[in-house]
C-alpha cells in the first residue's frame, strides 16, 4: 500500500449534501493537505432505490463552493477508477464469491416475509437482539442450512438470493479509533449483515471497504454515526486478508442541535429558521435555500465549520484555508458532540465581510442594486463604505439603505416624540439654508457645516442630530448621516429636510 496519505469523502447522491457532511469532507481535505497527501471523491451510488437526480453535481458544486479541491474523482479522474460504485459492480462481485468460497460468508434465499416473521418471533421470545445473526441463521434458508445441490439448484433456477457475511459467535473484534482511542466490541452484537444484495449491487458495507483497498485509503474519516459499522468493517477486512493494510479510523464528534440535545436534522434547521445545506437545494417540489442563498462568505463557513469539533489549541477564532490547513490536526479533534450556534456562524460572517475590500463585496451587492434600485447612479462603494461594518450579509446593505433611493414618506414614531422639537426644527432649517450654499457637497464639509450651525444656535450634537436623520431617512438611527447626505446629492437632501418640515410642522414639540 503507498505511503501517501490518501482520504476519501464517499458521499451517496440520495439528496442535498448536509451541512455535517460538508464538515466531514472539510476535515478529510485538511488532514490530507496537512499530511501533504490526496483528496479522493467517490460516489457511494450503489442504492438505485434512493438515487436523486442532481444529487451528485450538486455534492460537487457544493464542495467547490467551499473551496475543498478533489485530486482523484469522477471528473478529474485517477489510477484508481472508476470513482463511481455502479460503474464497479462486477469488482464487487468477485470479493462476495470469495468470501462464500472461503466459508466467511453464504447465500440466503430468505424471502422478506420470512424475515420479519423471524423478527416477530424473536420480538415474541424478548430476545434482546432480534436479528439474522449467528445464533438464528440455523434456522432460516441459507447454503448453511441447505445441501449443496439445492443451494445450487436454487441457484441455476434464478431463485433470488443475497450474500449475507458470516459473523463469529464469540469473538472480540478491536481497532483503534485516531480519535476515540482503542474500541472493542463483542461479535454477538453484531448481525449477519447483507453484502451482496439480490440485484447484484454491492451493499456500503462490502463496497466501501473493497473500494477503500484498491484505491489505497490511508484514513478514513466520517461522521460518529458510522461508529457502528466500524467493527463489521474491521471483520471485513480479516475476512479479505487485508488487516495489515487497513486504514486508520477516526470517527467525528456528532453536530449537535442548538440546544445540544440530539443530533442537529433539517427539522431543527428549520425551526431555527437557519440553512441545513450549503447550496440551495430543490427536491420534491420543495426548496430549502442553503448558506450561499442566505449570504454566507464559503470562507466564512468553512472557518465556522472546522472549530465544530477541532480545537487549535489557542485562542485564534479566524482561520483562513491556508491557515487550517497548517493548523489542524486529528489529535485535537474531540469526541463530544458540539452544538451548531448559527449566531456563531453568523459572527464569523461579518468578520470576513469586515475583511474584504469594498470592491470585492461592491461586486456581490451589484446584482441586488440593479434590480432592486435601476435608477441608482453612485458607485456600488459607496453603499458598501457606508453599511459594510454594520452588516451580517452583503444583500442587507441595499436592503436596509432603502432611504439612499427614495425619500421617506414615512417616520419613526419614537424620534418623532422625543425629538421633533421646535429647537431642533429651527436649527434644521438653519442647516438647509446653510447647506443651498455649499458647493463641496462631501461627508466632510457638511459635517464641518452642520458643526458651525450648531455652535451657532448654541445647541448640543445629541440634541438635535436626531431630527435631522429623521428628516433625511425617515429612521431614528443608522450609519454615518454625512455620508448618506453626500450619496444623495445637495439637491434631494434639501428636498428630504423641507418636506419632513412640511410633513410634520404640527408635531411639533415645544422645547
Amino acid at each position: 500500500m503507498s505511503q501517501e496519505v490518501r482520504v476519501r469523502f464517499a458521499p451517496s447522491p440520495t439528496g442535498g449534501l448536509h451541512i455535517g457532511g460538508v464538515r466531514t469532507a472539510l476535515f478529510n481535505y485538511l488532514f490530507a493537505r496537512n499530511q501533504g497527501g490526496k483528496m479522493i471523491l467517490r460516489i457511494e451510488d450503489t442504492d438505485q432505490n434512493r438515487f436523486v437526480a442532481g444529487a451528485e453535481a450538486y455534492i460537487k458544486n457544493a464542495l467547490d463552493w467551499c473551496g475543498i479541491k478533489i485530486d482523484e474523482g469522477p471528473d478529474q479522474g485517477g489510477p484508481f477508477g472508476p470513482y463511481r460504485q455502479s460503474e464497479r459492480k462486477d469488482i464487487y462481485q468477485q470479493y462476495a464469491l470469495q468470501l462464500v468460497q472461503e466459508d466467511k460468508a453464504y447465500y440466503a434465499f430468505d424471502t422478506d416475509e420470512e424475515i420479519n416473521a423471524l423478527r416477530e418471533r424473536l420480538k415474541a421470545a424478548k430476545v434482546a437482539n432480534p436479528t439474522y445473526n449467528a445464533i438464528t441463521r440455523s434456522n432460516m434458508k441459507n447454503s448453511l442450512t441447505l445441501s449443496p445441490e439445492e443451494v445450487q439448484a436454487r441457484i441455476a433456477s434464478g431463485e433470488p438470493y443475497v450474500i449475507r457475511l458470516k459473523v463469529p459467535k464469540k469473538e472480540e473484534i478491536r481497532f483503534n479509533d485516531m480519535i476515540r482511542g482503542w474500541i472493542m466490541v463483542h461479535s454477538s452484537t453484531i448481525d449477519d449483515k447483507v453484502i451482496l444484495k439480490s440485484d447484484g449491487m454491492p451493499t456500503y458495507h462490502l463496497a466501501n471497504i473493497v473500494d477503500d483497498h484498491l484505491m489505497e485509503i490511508t484514513h478514513i474519516i466520517r461522521g460518529e454515526e458510522w461508529l457502528p459499522s466500524a467493527p463489521l468493517h474491521v471483520l471485513l477486512y480479516q475476512y479479505l486478508g487485508w488487516e495489515e493494510e487497513m486504514p486508520r479510523f477516526a470517527h467525528l464528534p456528532l453536530i449537535l442541535k442548538p440546544t445540544g440535545s440530539g443530533k442537529l436534522s433539517k427539522r431543527d434547521a428549520q425551526k431555527g429558521g437557519f440553512p441545513i445545506f450549503p447550496l440551495l437545494w430543490k427536491e420534491a417540489g420543495e426548496e430549502s435555500v442553503g448558506f450561499r442563498e442566505e449570504g454566507y462568505l464559503p470562507s466564512a463557513l468553512v472557518n465556522f465549520l472546522a472549530l465544530l469539533g477541532w480545537n487549535p489549541g489557542t485562542e485564534q477564532e479566524i482561520f483562513n484555508m491556508e491557515a487550517l490547513i497548517k493548523d489542524f490536526s486529528l489529535a485535537r479533534v474531540g469526541k463530544a458532540g458540539t452544538k451548531f450556534d448559527i449566531e456563531k456562524a453568523q459572527w464569523f460572517n461579518q468578520q470576513y465581510l469586515k475583511m474584504m475590500t469594498d470592491e470585492e463585496i461592491a461586486d456581490i451587492i451589484t446584482p441586488d442594486l440593479k434590480k432592486y434600485a435601476p435608477e441608482f447612479s453612485q458607485p456600488a462603494t459607496k453603499l458598501v463604505h457606508l453599511m459594510k461594518d454594520r452588516v451580517t450579509f452583503p444583500h442587507e446593505i441595499v436592503s436596509r439603505t432603502t432611504y439612499l433611493f427614495s425619500s421617506p414618506q414615512t417616520f419613526d414614531e419614537k424620534t418623532v416624540k422625543k425629538k421633533w422639537t421646535q429647537e431642533s426644527v429651527r436649527v434644521l432649517l438653519d442647516f438647509k439654508s446653510a447647506l443651498e450654499g455649499l458647493h463641496d457637497f462631501t461627508s466632510a464639509p457638511i459635517k464641518e457645516l452642520f458643526q458651525q450651525v450648531i455652535e451657532k444656535n448654541e445647541v448640543g450634537f445629541g440634541r438635535v442630530m436626531p431630527a435631522v436623520r429623521l428628516a433625511i431617512t425617515g429612521l431614528g438611527s443608522g450609519p454615518d448621516l454625512m455620508e448618506i447626505m453626500e450619496i444623495i446629492g445637495k439637491n434631494e437632501t434639501i428636498a428630504r429636510i423641507e418636506f419632513a418640515v412640511n410633513h410634520l410642522n404640527d408635531r411639533i414639540k415645544v422645547s
